[in-house]
């Protein structure tokens, strides 16, 4: 069967368990709209379905994320024409169109209209190389084991208050392992007056923590604080010593993923020339290339630094010209990536350093020298990898023709 249309577009509403795909043609009118099992038959059966309809499809997404995966990988594999719409866009053009409501369908129609009204307006997807899909999966897991940690250290210090507010003010146990290792143990001020500070220092001793002495005198001193037994004091125990336990546990699993993350970056060519940069340690370059991955979706530097919200916006109208404010679209954690390796460069001696207190001197806050910072460093970034080059002190020498 010959095709009808000389090229169509299919929008596509992605979801973890199924995806909404709605197609239309070059005036806009409804081809088919159906719902696809995230499957690998199924969304095969889609793309015969498409190219029955048009020689030429164009494909557009709402998701580049993991729940996409699947579903790109056989579009990309088959040769289809993929862009990503984002879900903002979706969000504020969806009040364009008829009712209120909001459902899968309607989403795919959106998405497959501004595809076909706007041809240039967005990004292609390609399918990552294997180095930065793995890349993707081992930063991604890191972030969601930092997050159970925050949520295990906030559960410990809320049972640690109801147990002896004195003990929970003594340390900082999101930074140290030490007080973690003695909670496994000791969690109630009773416990810690009977062991005292010698039989504590030597018990921490022979767990290898760091600075025994000054856990045990700090642990005693807030135990003879209080005299007092609360109520539930007993149960609270229990759970800090279950608590304490799931911590050091999951310190060494983002201690193995860290290992990991550092070894799987290094494998790429250009984890040298990111590292040397100052304040680019392996875990930020791996966050770097997972979400930008060799670079080929950035025109130059300043694409990079508005992808970062890095780049102001112009935000002029009628006589105000010049007038600029800080992005709203743009990647939250590229643009991290940027300002802690700014902040780590600013505290040492350097060229970052140097920028960042002629900055302060223009009076700029510190938080807006460290952005100016991070704005300077994308461009020097861009250039050490664009050329190759290694982080030098001083800029390299230019020769004129």
């Amino acid at each position: 069967m010959s095709a009808v249309h000389e090229r169509i577009w299919v929008g596509i509403d992605a979801g973890k368990g199924h995806h909404w795909a709605v197609a239309v043609d070059a005036d806009g009118e409804t081809l088919f709209s159906t719902k696809v099992i995230n499957d690998e038959s199924q969304i095969l059966q889609l793309i015969d379905t498409a190219r029955e309809k048009a020689s030429d499809v164009r494909w557009a997404v709402d998701i580049s994320g993991r729940a996409s995966t699947l579903l790109l990988a056989l579009l990309i594999a088959h040769g289809q024409h993929v862009v990503y719409v984002p879900g903002r866009t979706v969000n504020r053009m969806s009040g364009a169109y008829r009712g209120e409501g909001k459902t899968g369908a309607k989403d795919a129609r959106v998405i497959a209209d501004q595809a076909r009204m706007r041809p240039k307006g967005f990004a292609r997807l390609n399918t990552p190389p294997e180095l930065v899909a793995t890349l993707q999966v081992l930063t991604n897991y890191r972030a969601d084991l930092i997050a159970d940690r925050v949520r295990l250290v906030n559960r410990l210090r809320d049972l640690l208050v109801g147990i002896c507010p004195a003990l929970e003010r003594a340390f900082d146990y999101s930074a140290a392992k030490g007080p973690i290792v003695m909670l496994t143990e000791y969690q109630t001020p009773a416990a810690l007056r009977r062991t005292g500070v010698k039989r504590l220092t030597t018990w921490l001793e022979r767990r290898k923590v760091r600075n025994p002495g000054d856990i045990a005198a700090k642990a005693v001193e807030a135990a003879q604080s209080q005299m007092t037994e609360l109520p539930g004091e007993k149960r609270a125990a229990n759970l800090v010593c279950d608590l304490a336990h799931h911590l050091l546990a999951l310190d060494e699993r983002i201690k193995d993923n860290d290992r990991e993350i550092r070894e799987t970056f290094r494998a790429d060519e250009r984890a040298e020339i990111i590292e040397s940069m100052p304040g680019m340690g392996p875990v930020l370059g791996a966050e770097f290339v997972a979400i930008v991955g060799d670079l080929s979706g950035y025109l130059d530097a300043g694409r990079l630094a508005s992808h970062a919200g890095l780049a102001p916006v112009a935000r002029d109208s009628g006589r105000r010209t010049g007038n600029y404010h800080r992005p709203k679209r743009y990647h939250r954690r590229l643009r991290h990536i940027f300002y802690m390796a700014a902040q780590t460069a600013m505290m040492r001696p350097g060229p970052s350093r140097d920028y960042y207190l002629k900055k302060r001197g223009e009076g700029l806050l510190h938080t807006q020298a460290l952005l100016a910072l991070a704005r300077r460093r994308v461009d020097v970034l861009w250039a050490m990898l664009r050329d190759k080059r290694l982080f030098t002190s001083t800029p390299p020498v230019t020769q004129t023709a």
